[in-house]
């Protein structure tokens, strides 16, 4: 039975081959070499105490449209101001209604390193996230079953610059991403496939990741108690998106999370 992170994926490859007949590899590898300075996203997440990773996204399938008509460059400015060290830019167009200039625009209202978070299937969408500006891409071990190509994906990071976070959603999931050595692992607590969320995943699987792997916690982050538990697990990064784009004030809502709120204890 085909899921929903099938269908994504099918779609995906369909948009890269369109990409490619419409902007050529070699042609995009040849801009990739005019790219700009890129930003320390992996400095970013390794600094002391808790580092948040302040997501823009539009829409996504298991919640709906979060808010369609905004701005990532105010967003972004407002993630700045309240405290996030890096960003993460949904760029997938039809599930998530995200877009390479959305990244581009929120990248450039603020002096944060920004991630691309995407389904990252094929090598010219490495060069395509070097070329748009991102200062890091996400590897979802579920969307790339073929372990040699997981290999050559995170290899090609490497050579353009990015570090890539390595995302897992299981204790197996992880075994895989330790093949291509990653330095930053995140485990997305929300299974991509039913889309429930297992809030104690991140915790269980922190006791398997070395300590000279940085570990980023995303999904079913809600509140400052659930960062707190995070905290006290030495989990160094978290990656927040939901919670923060249907904040009325998404910078306080940074702080909330973070415990730098003004002596507020955080939202109920």
């Amino acid at each position: 039975m085909e899921t929903y992170l099938d269908t994504i994926l099918d779609r995906t490859r369909v948009r890269v081959e369109l990409s490619r007949r419409e902007h050529p590899f070699e042609e995009l590898d040849r801009e990739s070499r005019n790219a700009g300075q890129a930003r320390d996203f992996t400095g970013a997440i390794r600094a002391e105490g808790m580092s948040l990773i302040a997501e823009f996204k539009r829409r996504s399938p298991s919640k709906g449209v979060i808010r369609a008509d905004v701005d990532p460059a105010e967003v972004a400015g407002a993630y700045e101001r309240g405290g996030a060290r890096a960003l993460s830019v949904l760029t997938e167009p039809e599930f998530f209604s995200g877009s390479l200039d959305d990244l581009a625009r929120a990248r450039e209202a603020t002096t944060l390193p920004v991630l691309r978070k995407d389904f990252v299937v094929d090598l010219y969408q490495i060069v395509e996230t070097r070329v748009a500006g991102a200062d890091a891409v996400l590897l979802i071990v579920a969307a790339i079953p073929d372990r040699a190509l997981l290999a050559e994906l995170a290899d090609a990071a490497s050579h353009y610059g990015l570090p890539a976070l390595v995302e897992v959603h299981s204790e197996w999931e992880l075994d895989d991403a330790f093949e291509v050595e990653p330095g930053l692992v995140g485990v997305n607590q929300r299974d991509l496939r039913t889309f429930d969320v297992d809030d104690g995943l991140a915790i269980r699987l922190r006791r398997r990741i070395p300590s000279e792997v940085a570990m980023v916690a995303e999904s079913g982050i809600v509140d400052r108690a659930g960062v707190e538990a995070l905290e006290e697990a030495v989990v160094e990064g978290m990656l927040v998106g939901e919670t923060l784009m249907r904040a009325d004030d998404p910078a306080r809502a940074a702080q909330e999370l973070l415990g730098t709120a003004g002596g507020d204890e955080g939202p109920d």
